[in-house]
């Protein structure tokens, strides 16, 4: 099978390409920069933004994975629309012209916009997004059935929920660290549906082998969730250490979020969520449609993603 992967020295990008070739697949991986995947071989460098795939790298192509995007920065809100929302719908049609038999769009939980609500979400309770990030996913997601409404490829756009894995990077890494550097205790507040790097490239491989037919949109997340204090326990039992002094009463976690807002230039209430908000998301429907189970937890590798090696990296 041929597989063409976007984003491919991305986080999620260096395993899938290393999962499909160890499955005997043919990988063509298209950077940015041209970067190395983990076993040293260069990527052929693409700016998606300026140049789009030619027919010829397109040409007998079984699956196009597009995970090229931005993710873990403070960009302008235009720099969004044009990689998440118009390239994604560019190189969908071009894949479509080409005859790509299946398109993978890894989209995000946050192009369903925020909710209040404490039971797990499914696909279609969505809310219009407000931050840039997930508009720009959603705004993805709705040219991409538009554009490719009707053909004979094979569509699937994937929901992940928090990634977590060895050298993951965002909020978790911050968080990691901040443990590391002594941080108190948080107190027993929301909860997080979780997927491991692991999972979401199988199922991603998985799809490889059995694309599904017309249009499909899946929440992929794993079975468990987890609360910013189940997350802190975890990596001080895995570091050897006791369970660590909740010192620092409830409103003074509230005060400290609201000045890492101003400070890093965020939405007032944006740090406050990332650590105590609920987001909870079902996996029902790809489970239904797919042989794919989750089987990762987090306590199985919060070893691994603790290590100097990971967390210093």
């Amino acid at each position: 099978m041929k597989c063409l992967v976007s984003g491919a020295t991305g986080f999620i990008g260096l395993k899938l390409c290393q999962q499909l070739e160890a499955r005997g697949h043919v990988v063509i991986a298209l950077s940015k920069h041209g970067g190395a995947l983990i076993n040293g071989k260069p990527t052929l460098a693409l700016d998606l933004t300026v140049n789009d795939p030619g027919a010829d790298l397109l040409s007998g192509v079984d699956v196009f994975f597009h995970l090229a995007g931005i993710a873990h920065q403070q960009a302008p809100e235009s720099a969004y629309e044009a990689l998440n929302y118009r390239v994604t719908e560019r190189v969908a049609r071009l894949a479509s012209a080409a005859g790509v038999g299946c398109f993978v769009f890894l989209s995000s939980v946050r192009a369903m916009g925020s909710s209040s609500s404490l039971h797990r979400r499914s696909e279609s309770e969505c809310t219009v997004p407000r931050d840039p990030y997930g508009l720009s996913k959603w705004h993805a997601e709705c040219a991409l059935r538009e554009a490719v409404s009707g053909d004979e490829m094979s569509v699937v756009i994937l929901r992940p929920s928090l990634v977590y894995g060895v050298d993951v990077k965002g909020n978790l890494k911050t968080f990691f660290r901040g443990i590391r550097w002594g941080l108190p205790r948080p107190p027993a507040r929301g909860a997080r549906s979780m997927i491991a790097i692991d999972d979401l490239v199988a199922l991603l491989c998985t799809i490889a082998q059995r694309p599904p037919m017309g249009v499909n949109l899946w929440i992929a997340c794993g079975a468990h969730s987890y609360s910013t204090q189940a997350i802190y326990d975890l990596i001080r039992k895995s570091s050897g250490k006791n369970r660590g002094a909740g010192w620092l009463p409830h409103w003074a976690w509230r005060l400290s979020a609201r000045f890492l807002d101003m400070a890093s230039g965020q939405k007032r209430g944006s740090t406050y969520e990332k650590l105590f908000g609920t987001e909870l998301y079902s996996n029902a429907a790809v489970l239904v449609d797919t042989d794919w189970r989750p089987r990762v937890l987090l306590e199985d590798v919060i070893e691994d993603i603790i290590s100097p090696r990971a967390t210093d990296s």
